[in-house]
């Protein structure tokens, strides 16, 4: 991410005092990521996931920001964002190292450190947090267990308190939701005092899965909308809809067609608009010998998107429609 012009030229005199790259030490240049925001980390208790959110008025700030390993912790770097405290951080912390001892190591070989913006959490979920003496204003951060949130570049030297008291009175819910319940209370208090432009939520497995693919629980960004949280809460919504899609495809290769019923209804009714959610409904129904329902669902799909029919059509070849030859005539007549 880019400095704007004018911003590039304001920060001109920083640059001739001292604020330049050496031989031993990365620090701000026109070239590094800017990324003033709010964000939070975190790690669930109960599971031992844990968590990155951030919002930003910059273009995809969760490519600069959130950072997390399955296993390990998660890093947010912002405000005039080094983003190597990223990746070596997690390096640092899969090593052993506690959260103060890698955030007290990205810091001591960064001569900049006064502009940085850095929280990190470790998979005990030790937080460590630093707010440079230089980050705009207004800039803080507050620890909770097992968490810390983090601003920059705020409208009003609130957000922080509201964010961890967001975070702390919605133990309730959904680790994911409860993250993201901190990030709405950010933007209540008022937020970035530029705006907001994109966000990003990344939560990791507390334990590394059997491969790869399984460690990342949720990898969600928005990055460029008119209100991005309202947009991150719904690819949450999606999200959590095709939870349910995916188990009831699982129910359907185990040849539990109740479950998968039970599955689709869940998803279909997070999301009723869509469509495939209400199609694979109507499949598992009739392949539970209940075609005068399935047909009262295809129905309509059929009329809006005359592909679904022809989908129909080829399912039978691979096991997915056990219909007769009749009911499959009449379904496909609608």
């Amino acid at each position: 991410m880019m400095l704007p012009q004018l911003l590039r030229r304001a920060l001109l005199p920083l640059a001739l005092l001292g604020f330049v790259r050496t031989s031993t030490a990365q620090v701000y240049t026109q070239t590094d990521p800017l990324a003033h925001t709010f964000s939070i980390v975190a790690r669930d208790p109960q599971t031992g996931d844990m968590a990155v959110a951030v919002q930003s008025h910059w273009f995809s700030v969760g490519t600069s920001v959130s950072w997390a390993e399955a296993g390990v912790g998660a890093v947010a770097t912002q405000s005039f964002t080094n983003k190597s405290f990223g990746p070596r951080g997690l390096a640092l912390l899969k090593s052993g190292k506690s959260a103060q001892e890698t955030l007290d190591e990205l810091l001591r070989t960064d001569e900049s450190r006064e502009v940085r913006q850095v929280a990190v959490i470790d998979n005990q979920g030790r937080v460590a947090t630093h707010t440079g003496a230089k980050c705009i204003d207004m800039a803080g951060h507050q620890q909770g267990p097992q968490f810390s949130v983090q601003a920059n570049m705020m409208l009003t030297n609130k957000v922080p308190a509201a964010m961890a008291s967001a975070y702390e009175q919605n133990a309730k819910l959904p680790f994911a939701e409860r993250v993201v319940s901190a990030l709405d209370a950010a933007q209540a208090a008022g937020g970035d005092v530029r705006g907001r432009q994109s966000a990003a939520l990344l939560v990791v497995r507390g334990k590394p899965g059997a491969g790869v693919w399984e460690d990342r629980a949720i990898d969600l960004r928005v990055d460029d909308a008119a209100d991005p949280l309202k947009e991150l809460s719904r690819l949450l919504r999606l999200h959590r809809a095709y939870e349910h899609m995916n188990a009831g495809d699982l129910a359907v290769e185990k040849n539990d067609v109740p479950g998968a019923i039970r599955e689709y209804e869940a998803a279909e009714k997070l999301f009723p608009q869509n469509l495939e959610m209400k199609y694979w409904h109507a499949i598992s129904l009739a392949n539970k010998q209940q075609v005068p329902q399935a047909m009262k669902l295809l129905q309509p799909i059929f009329k809006q998107d005359p592909n679904w029919r022809t989908l129909t059509e080829r399912l039978p070849k691979v096991g997915l429609l056990t219909v007769s030859a009749a009911e499959l005539k009449q379904i496909l007549s609608l």
